[in-house]
């Protein structure tokens, strides 16, 4: 039997320090490995010269997959996914955290035949404290959301078979966590341990917005979980209130309306306690209606202007 045909995408956005090391490393690296692939970049709405440094490379080898403005890393990955024709797709940052070198040990496990998804997990991470902090949250978020229990959900090196990749493409879902979103199409999932590198070149593009969102789509997404939260709480606030109302009105009966007059102040705190939780409910309640007038819009979560060669 031949030899898998291995696509391995990468979204790119404002790369351009990096690009040349990341062509430097990864060519021999496919080379290497004897079979029919393809390399899928996908520029994000890059504004350095991104662009320009990845088109001298396109080849027949080397796709390059113009977006028409920056929609975000997903999307970008999305747009990957629905250019590559590959059985195994690999995915992989452009910054060279990653090292391109561990993508033959994810094929070797794909190609055993017992996964439909390999991720990777980051040993002796060379990240900030915070985004170490950020890793551990979205993870234990993920586990809880998903039901898998997977080390590592941030690693962007991952494997996926075609089909995988396929459903995923089909769904057309505008907010999504890649990772996740792969666990609803496949059943058997391994992790292998793989380096982590120091960023080459650049900055990091997840601000803490950028995580905060991402937590968001990632909740959203994937869990009807904050909804029957709101209920609960909503519940046990409205018993809350009932006593302490009755509590009051034995109070007043009491002790006379001077008392009643003294915890004005108590009055005013729980108020504000409860106008705080409506809004809090309000919020929640509008983050998913958002997504949903978003789905039912039907617009296309990226829009490819061009693929070279």
């Amino acid at each position: 039997m031949s030899a898998s045909k291995i696509s391995v995408v990468i979204p790119v956005y404002n790369e351009e320090l990096v690009l040349e090391k990341l062509f430097e490393r990864l060519m021999p690296v496919m080379e290497g490995m004897e079979r029919d692939y393809e390399v899928i970049l996908v520029d994000d709405g890059s504004r350095d010269s991104s662009l320009t440094i990845m088109r001298s490379h396109a080849s027949q080898k080397v796709i390059v997959v113009e977006l028409s403005r920056n929609y975000g890393q997903h999307a970008a990955v999305f747009a990957g996914f629905e250019t590559c024709t590959g059985e195994i797709i690999v995915t992989l940052d452009a910054d060279l955290q990653n090292p391109p070198e561990e993508i033959p040990h994810l094929v070797e496990v794909m190609e055993t035949g017992e996964y439909e998804v390999v991720g990777s997990v980051r040993m002796m991470r060379q990240d900030t404290a915070f985004r170490k902090t950020a890793s551990r949250v979205v993870n234990a978020f993920t586990r809880r959301i998903t039901g898998v229990h997977l080390s590592d959900w941030g690693c962007m090196l991952r494997a996926y078979k075609r089909h995988v990749v396929e459903y995923m493409v089909a769904s057309h879902e505008h907010s999504t966590f890649i990772p996740a979103l792969a666990t609803s199409f496949a059943k058997d999932i391994a992790e292998i341990e793989v380096k982590h590198e120091e960023r080459f070149a650049g900055e990091s593009k997840y601000s803490l917005s950028k995580l905060i969102s991402l937590q968001f789509d990632l909740v959203t997404s994937f869990s009807d979980f904050p909804l029957k939260l709101m209920l609960y709480a909503g519940l046990l606030l409205a018993f809350l209130g009932m006593g302490f109302g009755t509590l009051l009105a034995v109070a007043r009966l009491a002790f006379g309306a001077a008392w009643a007059a003294e915890g004005i102040f108590t009055l005013f705190a729980v108020l504000f306690f409860f106008v705080g939780a409506q809004f809090l409910a309000f919020g929640v309640m509008g983050e998913y209606v958002g997504r949903i007038y978003k789905e039912v819009k039907k617009r296309p979560a990226y829009t490819i202007r061009r693929i070279y060669p």
